[in-house]
């Protein structure tokens, strides 16, 4: 590691298995502290990734930069092996950042679904994620953020939080998100921001080229459990169609629990609309 923070790289593909054999895992880079040991083969077939942060977080002055690429056909699972954790900024260097590229080829189903995101009282953090959809191509994508260490209680103690979310389907954009949130400058609380909610959620279920009018009957599917998990002033959830190709499920909660057990049930929902499948949670691995 250098005195001006770690430059982790990860860069891998996931290909579709040859007849009775298991998924195939290639890396082509990697550099501490990130790392993936193998890919374990799934009930259904797939293939599941663990993203390993040899560090155990992220600190000021870090920037990790992961690729991966799920080949055409191919099934795939990339979790991580726990929340991931940004420390305290150290003065005088950039903000710690992660860039993350993600492309699924044509027929391809990618189902990325991390842990939590914790930042630590005084981090400043910057996520940039960018995903491109072939032709066909599926994704279910979740995300979750605290608003620190609660236990601690650290509650928006962070100095920044940047999350900047590009997605793409058959050379389009079919989703860009700009979010950043400064405490200290204008709270999180306000209406307009989390309206009192603590914690924050995502999902988005895509599957290009699939029939226009899949959009808005997943729509509604979804919005009717949404109404039937939301409690004002616990957890609210929320459904929208895409401009094309895809839902996104977003939720304001006051814990965590509530919000990881319901991204589960909307991603069970619309994996088994959009491919007549199961969702199954990743193995962890420690």
């Amino acid at each position: 590691m250098s005195i001006g923070g770690a430059q982790g790289q990860l860069q891998l593909s996931i290909c579709a298995p040859a007849a009775g054999q298991p998924p195939r895992l290639a890396v082509q880079a990697q550099t501490p502290p990130l790392r993936v040991v193998r890919a374990f083969p799934a009930a259904d077939g797939a293939a599941v990734a663990h993203l390993h942060n040899l560090s155990g977080g992220i600190l000021g002055g870090d920037l990790l930069r992961l690729e991966a690429t799920i080949g055409p056909g191919a099934r795939a699972q990339i979790t991580s092996t726990g929340a991931t954790r940004v420390y305290r900024h150290r003065a005088g260097l950039p903000d710690a950042a992660q860039r993350t590229k993600l492309r699924v080829q044509a027929g391809a189903l990618l189902e990325y679904l991390p842990d939590p995101l914790i930042p630590y009282a005084g981090s400043r953090y910057r996520q940039e994620t960018i995903i491109d959809l072939a032709h066909d191509a599926g994704l279910f994508f979740w995300e979750m953020v605290a608003p620190g260490r609660v236990a601690h209680g650290e509650l928006f103690a962070f100095e920044s939080l940047t999350l900047d979310l590009d997605i793409h389907a058959d050379g389009r954009p079919v989703a860009l998100e700009r979010f950043r949130l400064e405490p200290a400058e204008r709270s999180p609380g306000a209406l307009a921001r989390l309206g009192g909610y603590r914690y924050m959620a995502t999902l988005y279920a895509c599957r290009v080229g699939a029939p226009a009018a899949t959009w808005p009957a997943l729509e509604e599917r979804l919005d009717q459990l949404a109404r039937s998990l939301s409690s004002p002033g616990e957890t609210l959830w929320g459904v929208s169609a895409l401009a094309a190709h895809g839902v996104v499920v977003r939720a304001l909660g006051m814990n965590s629990r509530q919000l990881s057990a319901g991204l589960v049930q909307f991603w069970q929902l619309a994996k088994c609309d959009l491919y007549q499948a199961r969702a199954l949670l990743p193995r962890k691995i420690y």
